[in-house]
């Protein structure tokens, strides 16, 4: 038996009146994922515990199996493991955006969050304009580094995290001034905001960007605090052999720590114009070099939220199921190779707030040795179902199971 999860990062949403009262899952051509769901088991998971903020870290550490409560620490020491920053114990990370901010005013704090991604900034743009900022941030205690895309990462020796920063994706639209850092190094990350806009609105690369009518990165966010993670292994502890394949520094940074597999493919950028194919070519490809289990995550329903795209929403959802499942369950089929897979979001994004939400998320379980009676894969069908999985490590054993009851 093989197992395969989807993850549909920030699919979640609720009725929205322009698609009749439908969710982006409702209104999605998904023939492929109707065809399925309606021979599976259908319920609901709490990916994000009470008293958790509903970030990606959170929920995805969930997905995979691993109690938040027990194993978060943040989430930038993820993605420091995908980049391969080693850690010593003291040491404390942040993420740092690249983000558009408004021209209006002349005091940083005044200005408006635009865009938390700088218009989905292109990792050689992020590099050129880190070298800009390095002197700014670099001075012995803090140092940056490259991630991907918009997404950097900053680490402080013998840091804090008695500090508290808001992601720039949960106040857009919303003034600078009421979410300036507060706690022990409060003014120092202000400061270097401060300092780094200065810097970037003047950078030449931005000037370019707005006169081909492009969000200019002519600021910085500062987030996501954190210190040195451990993660279980994951043979150890559920008794499969995995590999991930995503995008985003995050989520392989957690099957880094977990002695999963990353799979790197060409052309993955995290949005809607990945390389949704080549994805679905991976995952089948380690499940026939002996790979058991394959966390296959996409962000661009997440990233078309928090942009507040609709159309692009529905059709990520649209091909993730044609391009994506349709490949994959039409390949083990043809190999007579048996399986699982687990089709879910992490978390909620709704269109209407453009950030997440802790609300138990919908899920799907399809077994090819099994016929069970199921329905439309949907929010409002998840929640009838009448099951609920209180936690994501019971999602994942149930999962892994011999069989699904």
């Amino acid at each position: 038996m093989k197992y395969i999860t989807v993850l549909m990062d920030g699919a979640g949403d609720f009725p929205i009146p322009e698609l009749g009262g439908k969710t982006p899952y409702e209104y999605a051509n998904t023939k492929t994922i109707d065809k399925l769901s309606q021979k599976s088991v259908l319920g609901l998971c709490k990916t994000v515990p009470d008293g958790m903020p509903a970030g990606s870290d959170v929920a995805n550490l969930s997905a995979l199996g691993y109690d938040p409560f027990i194993y978060h620490t943040g989430r930038s020491p993820l993605e420091a493991a995908s980049i391969g920053i080693k850690l010593a114990d003291t040491d404390v990370t942040f993420r740092c955006n690249f983000v558009t901010v408004s021209e209006d005013g002349d005091q940083y704090k005044e200005k408006t969050m635009l865009d938390h991604s700088a218009g989905d900034l292109p990792t050689e743009d992020s590099a050129i304009l880190l070298e800009a900022i390095k002197p700014i941030i670099n001075n012995g205690v803090f140092s940056i580094y490259l991630g991907t895309s918009y997404r950097n990462l900053i680490v402080m020796k013998n840091g804090t995290t008695n500090v508290s920063l808001t992601p720039p994706h949960d106040f857009l639209g919303q003034k600078i001034k009421d979410h300036v850092p507060a706690g022990e190094i409060a003014d120092v990350i202000f400061e270097m905001q401060e300092k780094c806009h200065q810097v970037l609105s003047r950078h030449p690369l931005n000037i370019k960007r707005k006169e081909m009518g492009k969000n200019p990165a002519n600021a910085i966010s500062i987030w996501g605090e954190g210190k040195k993670p451990m993660l279980d292994d994951y043979y150890q502890k559920f008794g499969v052999k995995g590999s991930v394949i995503s995008a985003v520094d995050l989520i392989k940074g957690i099957g880094v720590l977990a002695g999963l597999k990353v799979k790197q493919i060409e052309n993955a950028t995290g949005t809607i114009n990945t390389n949704f194919i080549g994805k679905a070519k991976g995952a089948v490809e380690e499940l026939e070099a002996g790979a058991d289990f394959v966390f296959l995550h996409f962000e661009a329903p997440d990233e078309c939220s928090h942009q507040g795209d609709l159309d692009d929403k529905i059709k990520s959802i649209e091909i993730i199921d044609d391009t994506v499942i349709k490949y994959i369950t039409e390949e083990l089929a043809k190999q007579n190779i048996d399986f699982r897979m687990l089709i879910l979001p992490d978390h909620y994004t709704p269109i209407s707030t453009r950030t997440h939400a802790a609300i138990p998320v919908p899920f799907m379980i399809y077994d090819s040795t099994k016929e069970h009676k199921g329905d439309l894969f949907s929010e409002a069908n998840c929640k009838k179902s009448g099951l609920f999985i209180d936690k994501g490590e019971k999602l994942v054993r149930m999962l892994f199971d011999k069989g699904v009851q």
